[in-house]
C-alpha cells in the first residue's frame, strides 16, 4: 500500500506520517529529510538542492526522482511507502505514476491535510523557533505558501481525477485527525 500525504507546509504531513508508518508498517520517503539530510553532509546534492530551497523554491524535478527512485529501491522489503513532500507538481505526480507501475505499484491513497493558510503560518514560524530550521521564517514562508498554491494545490483535482484524494480537516488534535486518516485508509489495506 502506497500513501501520498498531502498538505502546505506546516500542516502536519510528517506528524502524521509517523503514526501511519507505526500503524501500517510502512517506509517514510520525507523528501524535505532526505535533502535536509544531504544538505547537512555537504554533499554536491545537497549544495544544489539548498540554493534552491533557502530561496523557498522547489528543487528541479529530475533531481528529486532520481532521490526517490534510489530511495524506494533501496527497501524493497517493505509493505508500503508513505511518500511526504512528494509529489508537488503534476509533473512529478505522473513521474511517481511511472515509477511504481514499472514496479508493479501504483499510489493506494492521497491523504490531504486541509489547513487554514493563518494557522500553516503560524505553525511554521513556532516550529522555525522551536528547530531552528532557516526556511521557517516569514518572508519564506509566505513564498513557500504562495509556490505550494500555485504548483501543488492542483494536485487535488489530478488526483481526484485519477485516483482517490481523501481531504482531512487538519485543525484539531494529532489524536483527531489521525483517527479521521486511519478511517479513510484501513479500508484501503484488505
Amino acid at each position: 500500500m502506497n500513501i501520498v500525504i498531502f498538505g502546505a507546509p506546516g500542516s502536519g504531513k510528517g506528524t502524521q506520517s509517523e503514526r501511519l508508518i507505526d500503524r501500517y508498517g510502512l517506509h517514510h520517503i520525507s523528501t524535505g529529510e532526505l535533502l535536509r539530510d544531504h544538505i547537512a553532509r555537504g554533499t554536491e546534492l545537497g549544495r544544489v538542492a539548498d540554493s534552491f530551497i533557502s530561496k523557498g523554491n522547489l528543487i528541479p524535478d529530475e533531481l528529486m526522482l532520481d532521490i526517490l527512485e534510489h530511495e524506494f529501491d533501496a527497501h524493497p522489503e517493505v509493505s508500503g511507502v508513505i511518500f511526504d513532500g512528494f509529489p508537488r507538481t503534476i509533473p512529478q505526480a505522473e513521474a511517481l505514476n511511472k515509477m511504481l507501475e514499472k514496479r508493479g505499484s501504483k499510489v493506494h491513497a492521497v491523504v490531504g491535510l486541509e489547513v487554514p493558510e493563518e494557522e500553516l503560518t503560524q505553525r511554521l514560524i513556532k516550529r522555525g523557533a522551536e528547530s531552528g530550521r532557516s526556511d521557517d521564517n516569514a518572508s519564506t514562508i509566505a513564498k513557500r505558501l504562495d509556490v505550494y498554491r500555485r504548483q501543488t494545490e492542483p494536485l487535488k483535482e489530478y488526483y481526484n481525477r485519477r485516483l482517490a484524494y481523501y481531504p482531512v480537516n487538519g485543525s484539531g488534535s494529532i489524536d483527531q485527525i489521525f483517527s479521521a486518516i486511519t478511517s479513510i485508509v484501513d479500508p484501503l489495506k484488505d
